[in-house]
């Protein structure tokens, strides 16, 4: 009877609490979608019915009046912000105010992954972004595109043997083994200063680390929620988000190579040699031309934040952070824009082969080079990779955390009260539901690299196109990864002919056993030799 009574009062006691929690929007006039207790609206991703781009634009389309919604993220309310003079406020404008992003690894607990660009707050992140930015620069990024050609001929020259080999003159390849792998040998180039040729040593030990850290499986994605939804109880726990043999090999790789350039007085210019300037107080920001500034349409600028001067000392394991999120952005993100370029190439012959001749004619001009100049002169190109970033952007969101009470306005014309957003709390931008909006790109699930023409992208509506994301806390890597984008197209499409097969995934449907954006079945395509 005295367990019966307890179950009642516990039961009775999880209802008020989850029905004083769930009415935490409505109280305020602030639409939502019905949570699921204590899974909020993340019940149906766990259970993997549907991907959480699927459900993020659900709430965007269900209320479309609305200037901001509200999700919940367990039981976390997050506010999504949807009216976009809104975004451009608290992005840029009132940048301050949300300055960070929200944390979910505690620096003391994993002060690796905990002290990376990404996750640093206040002026601490400001002093890195200061120090790093000079790295990031079209001048430094002219350096490494080399080293990405290397590592592109080294990929076509193994993919060349296997066609050849192969009966029916044609392989069928999963993209994303082939672009994780091409992503992972321009890391190691452009960063650590290695070469490894993972198209013909599979197992290299450099590749199953990168798999680790980028394979967002349910189970780490739980985990990397819990710590986000619960620091308090991760930190008393020790929770990290990755396992001891990760950190340790990054650290023992990082400060290795610094060691050894040091003893051996070795000068290459990567990623590593600018981290240990910067690290020195030596990187500094150059006057560029307008030509070395513009990369490409989805190019972010630096803010006024980057481009102070700093003279902080940083320690090794600040240096180690930094190469540590170098690569798991890199390995992941970056590659999942070529596996999606890839397959909308298949798709779209007509689109393939206007590349194709873009890339005829510049070797015509350039006598077969490809650098740095080549990427800026390819209009063609540019507009292909800006339609990919729009269709399919790896970052899916953004998220900033209110660091001081702030007023949000009305959420709809028929609210009478202005919301204030507390210190603390979180809000998110929904990048893919933006990207994919009609009001802002028409017939959005088509791709259509035309949208970013000379002649057409000006009715592109300011920032509704933030692939690299927005105001001084955007991607400090964008010039690096559309290089890194580009170098591979114009390599495999000017070698390969690219077509669907039979396990093509179409019409193009998520795969939902990972948070990660990927297509149910696997990125599988037809490749084929040119004559």
């Amino acid at each position: 009877m005295l367990l019966v009574i307890w179950l009642a009062v516990i039961v009775v006691a999880c209802s008020l609490y989850l029905r004083k929690v769930n009415s935490k929007f409505s109280k305020v006039k602030i639409k939502n979608l019905t949570p699921l207790p204590f899974l909020g609206n993340m019940g149906w991703i766990l259970l993997r019915r549907e991907h959480f781009t699927e459900a993020i634009a659900r709430l965007y389309t269900a209320f479309p009046e609305e200037r901001f919604l509200g999700w919940f993220e367990l039981i976390n309310p997050l506010i999504m912000l949807k009216d976009i003079e809104l975004i451009k406020t608290i992005c840029v404008k009132d940048f301050e105010y949300f300055l960070d992003h929200r944390s979910f690894i505690d620096a003391k607990v994993d002060p690796f992954f905990g002290r990376n660009l990404l996750l640093l707050k206040g002026q601490e992140w400001k002093d890195m972004r200061s120090t790093l930015s000079p790295a990031f620069t079209s001048s430094k990024m002219r350096l490494m595109v080399p080293f990405m050609v290397e590592v592109g001929d080294i990929m076509i020259k193994s993919l060349k043997e296997k066609i050849q080999s192969s009966e029916d003159g044609y392989i069928d390849i999963d993209c994303r083994d082939l672009t994780t792998r091409y992503a992972n040998d321009v890391i190691a180039s452009c960063a650590f200063g290695f070469k490894v040729d993972s198209h013909t040593n599979r197992n290299n030990e450099f590749y199953d680390m990168g798999k680790v850290t980028a394979n967002f499986d349910s189970t780490q994605m739980l985990r990397l929620i819990f710590m986000s939804t619960c620091p308090t109880v991760s930190k008393i726990l020790k929770i990290s988000l990755f396992n001891a043999s990760v950190i340790d090999f990054f650290r023992g790789l990082v400060l290795n190579t610094v060691n050894e350039r040091v003893a051996k007085q070795i000068v290459r210019p990567d990623m590593i040699h600018l981290l240990m300037e910067a690290k020195k107080g030596k990187l500094t920001h150059e006057e560029q031309t307008e030509a070395e500034a513009d990369v490409g349409f989805a190019t972010v600028e630096e803010s006024s934040v980057g481009r102070k001067i700093v003279r902080r000392v940083w320690t090794d394991d600040d240096l180690v952070a930094q190469a540590l999120i170098f690569f798991f952005a890199g390995f992941d993100t970056v590659s999942t824009a070529m596996m999606f370029a890839l397959h909308e190439l298949a798709l779209n012959p007509d689109i393939q082969n206007r590349l194709l001749d873009e890339i005829k004619q510049h070797e015509v001009r350039n006598g077969g080079t490809l650098d740095y100049n080549s990427i800026q002169n390819m209009n063609y190109l540019d507009m292909v990779v800006s339609e990919v970033l729009r269709k399919w952007p790896p970052a899916i969101g953004l998220d900033r955390q209110c660091l001081m009470d702030y007023n949000l306005g009305r959420p709809n014309k028929d609210a009478t009260e202005d919301f204030i957003i507390r210190k603390g709390q979180t809000v998110s931008v929904p990048v893919w539901a933006i990207h994919r909006d009609p009001a802002f790109y028409p017939d959005p699930d088509r791709f259509d690299p035309e949208r970013f023409s000379k002649e057409n992208k000006h009715l592109i509506k300011p920032f509704t196109y933030m692939p690299f994301g927005l105001g001084p806390r955007n991607c400090i890597g964008s010039r690096f990864a559309l290089c890194e984008v580009k170098v591979l197209l114009y390599q495999v499409v000017r070698r390969v002919q690219l077509a669907p097969c039979e396990r093509t995934c179409v019409p193009e449907q998520l795969a939902t056993d990972t948070f990660n954006i990927r297509l149910k079945g696997g990125h599988w395509l037809r490749f084929r030799l040119r004559e």
